[in-house]
């Protein structure tokens, strides 16, 4: 993930970010499924727990994501599960920050609901030697879009943050390699001991 500290970002980008997580959030609570409530606390708990350990790279700092996994495993539910991991981070270890919580948000949950539109279709389809491959393309695809938008919000915030922003998109390329590595291995091992559990995904539609 990327946590951008406050006082990076300008206020336009601060207050979309905002509005549009805020939206995120709310169509999120509505599709809350309690029968998912379990599993993202647990992927919520890894997802924190994986924060930290850090690589600074200029305003921000990298690690493993797990959005690409939890959009896939969660659905919308993932997009809560990332705001209260992301929040906690904040207000214990100042990860990111209380004012640019909202961009980080979506940086990490658009990823993740866009990786639940684009491959969970596919594990319902595929024969289960194939999980591999889509785990694979969703770690890489959520690793590399939050890559996109992370440089997109530094952009937006100034012509004195091109350099980096482009510097910080070419750091996300390897970890999105481990990423989808990472990814690809856990969906398989689910399938062989818990083909229940990818058998009962929602495909999202709306």
């Amino acid at each position: 993930m990327a946590h951008i500290p406050d006082g990076v970002l300008s206020a336009p980008v601060l207050i979309g970010g905002a509005v549009l997580s805020i939206g995120l959030l709310t169509i999120a609570l509505r599709r809350l499924d309690d029968e998912r409530l379990p599993a993202a606390a647990v992927l919520s708990a890894a997802f924190f727990v994986s924060s930290l350990v850090t690589i600074p790279i200029g305003p921000t700092s990298v690690h493993l994501l797990l959005n690409g996994l939890m959009g896939l495993l969660l659905g919308w539910t993932a997009i809560p599960a990332l705001f209260v991991a992301l929040l906690l981070q904040a207000a214990f270890f100042g990860y990111g920050g209380i004012l640019v919580l909202g961009v980080n948000t979506l940086n990490m949950a658009l990823p993740a609901l866009l990786c639940a539109v684009l491959f969970t279709p596919w594990l319902r389809r595929i024969a289960p030697a194939q999980c591999f491959w889509i785990g694979a393309a969703a770690g890489l695809f959520g690793v590399l879009f939050t890559g996109g938008l992370v440089a997109l919000s530094l952009s937006l915030s100034g012509e004195a943050f091109h350099t980096a922003a482009e510097v910080l998109f070419a750091s996300y390329l390897p970890l999105a390699l481990v990423e989808a590595l990472m990814t690809g291995t856990v969906l398989t091992f689910l399938q062989r001991v818990s083909p229940e559990l990818l058998n009962s995904l929602v495909v999202l539609r709306d």
